[in-house]
């Protein structure tokens, strides 16, 4: 009995260590009805971050180009053809036409839309649990929990939203937003966020 109550409070911490670990989850994705992206397209991929986030906006729109190539579409980063703030400033008009210029027929943005960092305090011992074993069974877990120090346990949040326009007629084609948690480094995030998106628009339909 024992040994099977460790054995489940030993798969309950692996539980939440696995989910608290890097990892990203599909929130939401919509689709346009009876619309692929096609193979003669020519796609700008333009990730919406601030300048603190240069390196994660670099990593995310090479991977977002190197995806969308390995399918079989042209594709282009914003950052490389335009540099950093190439759009500040400009107008719609203007904005499309300078995109077009270079032969884009479609857009595929990516915008941080959160990024939060949390600190949790993790006492020591685990939580709230039962005592069936009488008075040790209860004072030694209860002692973990008071006397042996506890740790704080930060964990960082990244929300992003991909949006894929067709420029010819300005249609929105495919939305998707998710959720990462904890990543190793900027290039894992971008790295993990796209293939989530491809699945997801491999299993919709949207690429082929």
């Amino acid at each position: 009995m024992k040994r099977l109550s460790a054995i489940g409070i030993i798969l309950v911490a692996l539980c939440i260590l696995l989910d608290s670990c890097g990892s990203t989850k599909l929130l939401s994705s919509w689709t346009a009805k009876d619309v692929t992206i096609s193979q003669s397209s020519k796609v700008l991929v333009i990730a919406l971050m601030g300048n603190k986030d240069r390196k994660l906006r670099e990593n995310v729109e090479n991977s977002i180009v190197e995806n969308l190539k390995t399918h079989g579409v042209s594709a282009g980063s914003a950052l490389a053809e335009y540099g950093p703030k190439d759009f500040e400033g400009l107008d719609e008009k203007v904005a499309v036409q300078k995109i077009k210029a270079k032969g884009y027929d479609g857009a595929f943005t990516i915008a941080l839309l959160d990024k939060t960092k949390s600190k949790n305090y993790v006492p020591g011992g685990f939580g709230i649990m039962p005592y069936p074993y009488g008075f040790w069974g209860y004072y030694r877990p209860m002692y973990a929990r008071v006397y042996e120090p506890g740790y704080y346990q930060v964990t960082n949040k990244f929300i992003l939203e991909a949006n894929f326009f067709n420029l010819v007629g300005d249609k929105l084609v495919y939305s998707a937003q998710t959720k990462t948690i904890d990543p190793d480094s900027p290039q894992s995030l971008a790295s993990e966020f796209s293939k989530t998106l491809f699945d997801d628009m491999v299993k919709k339909g949207v690429v082929k």
